[in-house]
């Protein structure tokens, strides 16, 4: 009966409205969160997607799904969910290497698992850098262990009380009797293919409201409110638009094309900084404490500074970079959620000092954007070169002193982020300096743009070196930022250390030190 309850459940299209599940406030991974979130990151983690596709193709909300996992976990033991894409890893655990899915009961029953799961651990507890294959076997044990807690009532924590939350394996009689009417309205709403109770489950989170601290209503929907709404990916998609708008305007000569893309800049900026004040908001720290938001801070910061420069120059091709550069980023960190978290985690200890976290990394990572923005200048200037038009000279001076004007404000901010991070270093760690990687990193990155304004001050370079100058030093700033966390792995700094995206990052710097190679092999004489 169940195992029909659920087919019918998962094979079906209807029209059922399971909102107010969304609501329920859970507690998870050190911080109170509404179900829904904590339903999404699950699902991602275990399925690789935040919705589930149904026999008929419906695609089925995290919150509906997940609930079933804790309703039906016998079912769920046998249902292939648990995604896995090495191939490398499917080899060795003789796995079919055409399937993406498998059971959990399918790998629990697997005997070549435990030893890698064993040779796992000792590579963990030496802290050596895994590689993608053991990152990979990683994120398998993380998927088994989520799905085996939630499958056995043991996330997410439901009832309040001193010192923690208590999950459904830890509940009394009298918190399941309180529960009850939650689980009841929604195996009636599958079993009826109605609505569920909305009273009922508003019912059950009034109470819970009063056994928690005060705020926590508010947090709970303003967090929907934020997973709902997904301001960063309406960034990039306006983006986008103001990218296309910026083609049209140079195609068709009409200004009402720049006038799009300049307003369509100011949209994403704005709708950028609501999405950073509802992260600032639930999280109560700055957003900066992970790769994730690292990205889309530096994203947002190129609009900022674009349209400075715009206001101040009316320099129709810092929009163009903002647009694309910015959109690319947004893009990125909306795409990989597998490699760039976006989930909201608490800060670990060595950050939980916000003076320290706002001077330092805002400042450090802000400098990026500037960065960031002469390098889409610089790619765009080096286009000219090949296919240079009538008023090239102007059109390239003008890209080459905003790249220029950018890298001056990069190299101040990158400078005193620097500094300002040694001040924090003293006192985290009792020393101002001491060679560590990320430390290192960011001094190559300042002193590569430092030699370049230098040589293009004292006349060495003109526009052409000034581009070229500004798309290789950016891949200082790509180590110092994404290759001294995923790539070396080593050093203090370890609470930003992460896997994956290197064969991408590595594509990305190789192909343009092969379109500098060309422009330079095939370039017009053109002297600006």
């Amino acid at each position: 009966m169940i195992s029909l309850l659920l087919a019918t459940f998962l094979g079906l299209s209807f029209s059922t409205d399971f909102t107010a599940f969304k609501y329920i406030p859970v507690q998870d991974a050190g911080r109170e969160k509404p179900f829904d979130t904590f339903a999404r990151e699950s699902m991602q983690l275990i399925y690789g997607r935040t919705k589930y596709k149904n026999a008929e193709g419906r695609k089925l909300e995290a919150t509906e799904v997940v609930i079933t996992w804790m309703i039906f976990p016998d079912v769920w033991q046998d249902t292939k969910i648990i995604e896995i894409n090495h191939r490398a890893i499917k080899d060795s655990l003789k796995l079919d290497t055409n399937r993406k899915y498998f059971s959990l009961r399918e790998l629990s029953s697997n005997d070549r698992l435990p030893t890698f799961f064993q040779e796992l651990n000792i590579r963990v507890e030496g802290k050596e850098k895994l590689d993608s294959f053991f990152q990979g076997m990683q994120r398998i044990s993380n998927q088994m262990s989520v799905l085996s807690a939630i499958l056995q009532g043991q996330l997410p924590g439901f009832i309040p009380q001193e010192g923690g939350w208590k999950s459904l394996a830890e509940m009394s009689d009298e918190d399941k009797e309180l529960f009850r009417p939650v689980a009841e309205s929604f195996v009636n709403a599958i079993a009826n293919q109605s609505d569920p109770s909305k009273d009922k489950i508003q019912a059950y989170i009034a109470k819970i409201y009063e056994k928690s601290d005060a705020g926590l209503k508010r947090k709970i929907v303003t967090e929907v409110h934020f997973n709902e709404l997904h301001p960063f990916m309406w960034v990039w998609i306006t983006l986008l638009i103001a990218t296309i708008c910026c083609f049209l305007f140079w195609i068709l000569k009409k200004k009402v094309f720049l006038h799009s893309a300049f307003a369509l800049n100011i949209f994403a900026l704005v709708l950028g900084a609501y999405g950073f004040l509802l992260r600032i908001y639930l999280t109560g720290r700055p957003p900066v404490s992970n790769m994730y938001e690292s990205v889309i801070w530096v994203a947002w910061g190129t609009l900022f500074f674009a349209l400075i420069f715009y206001f101040l120059k009316k320099n129709q091709y810092v929009l163009f970079a903002s647009s694309l550069m910015g959109g690319l980023c947004f893009m990125v960190a909306d795409f990989a959620p597998n490699v760039l978290d976006p989930s909201l985690q608490p800060l670990e200890p060595v950050l939980r000092s916000n003076l320290w976290l706002t001077v330092h990394v805002l400042t450090i990572t802000i400098s990026y954007s500037a960065f960031l923005l002469s390098f889409g200048l610089s790619d765009f200037g080096l286009f000219y070169y090949l296919r240079p038009p009538k008023d090239a000279k102007k059109k390239i001076k003008a890209m080459a002193d905003a790249s220029y004007r950018a890298i001056q404000i990069g190299v101040v901010l990158l400078a005193a982020g620097t500094i300002l991070g040694g001040v924090w270093a003293d006192y985290s760690w009792g020393r101002f300096w001491g060679w560590d990687p990320k430390e290192t990193w960011a001094l190559i990155a300042l002193l590569g743009y430092l030699a370049l304004l230098h040589a293009r001050l004292a006349g060495l370079l003109k526009s052409f070196g000034m581009f070229v100058g500004s798309i290789v030093s950016f891949s200082l700033v790509i180590m110092a930022w994404y290759g001294v966390n995923f790539v070396l792995g080593a050093g203090l700094h370890s609470y930003g250390f992460g896997g994956g995206g290197i064969e991408y990052v590595t594509g990305f710097v190789f192909v343009h030190m092969l379109y500098v190679l060309f422009v330079y092999m095939n370039k017009k004489d053109i002297a600006a």
